[in-house]
């Protein structure tokens, strides 16, 4: 394992050991102890109480971040006709058909989000091995298989994000910037949270949200106490 930075060594130092924040602590010790030259990412990471093997426990949705994520998404639409040049007006930054689909069937992936109409679907589902593993197939759940495709790029440029429980129960989403304010974050928090917590699969037993922890890009991780989240 690469040696860590001798900030990151004294960012790791103001989090005590053995200790469980709540989440306000959490993100303001976050914020502290990002050690990026850039405007850092607020990122959350939960272990779920689920099996993503079964079906019936799969956790994916997409929450709209009350003060967005401080990042303009860039925006792919699979469309054509009047629904491609709604998309365009949205702003969307690509828009396209049998072109756009034989560009990213080449690996072009330069873009945060893909959108398309149902009738594009099964076009689309030809691209499963570009776009599944990097999370970007669109899908009716989340609000990107969709005829208003206006609205689907406005809201993720707007600030909606996409999360969804990998194969070892983690979930992984930001909440905004380190240049955020501490209530911005802690709003982007609660509304992130919300939402998971309403996904919570009926078959799932047990703790729901069983570790937490809250970071910046390249920062250390600050535990989050677990029991001030509800569920």
């Amino acid at each position: 394992m690469a040696q860590r930075s001798k900030a990151y060594r004294a960012a790791a130092e103001k989090i005590a050991a053995d200790t469980f924040y709540d989440p306000a602590q959490a993100i303001a010790l976050a914020k502290d102890t990002s050690v990026s030259k850039f405007d850092a990412t607020v990122e959350v990471a939960f272990r779920l109480g689920v099996d993503p093997r079964k079906a019936d426990q799969m956790v994916r949705g997409t929450v709209n971040l009350p003060h967005g994520t401080g990042k303009t998404a860039t925006v792919l639409v699979f469309a054509a006709g009047d629904r491609a040049e709604a998309a365009r007006e949205a702003g969307a930054d690509y828009v396209g058909s049998d072109d756009l689909l034989e560009k990213v069937a080449g690996g072009f992936t330069a873009f945060d989000a893909a959108v398309a109409t149902p009738d594009m679907m099964g076009k689309v589902g030809r691209l499963g091995k570009v776009l599944g593993p990097r999370g970007l197939m669109p899908n009716p759940k989340t609000g990107t298989v969709t005829m208003d495709v206006a609205k689907a790029v406005q809201d993720i440029k707007g600030g909606k994000i996409e999360f969804r429980v990998d194969k070892h129960s983690n979930l992984h989403f930001i909440i905004g910037k380190a240049s955020f304010d501490q209530q911005a974050l802690q709003d982007n928090f609660d509304a992130a949270l919300e939402e998971v917590l309403r996904l919570k699969p009926s078959s799932s037993k047990g703790r729901y949200i069983s570790k937490a922890t809250i970071s910046t890009t390249n920062g250390p991780g600050v535990p989050v106490d677990v029991n001030d989240l509800r569920p």
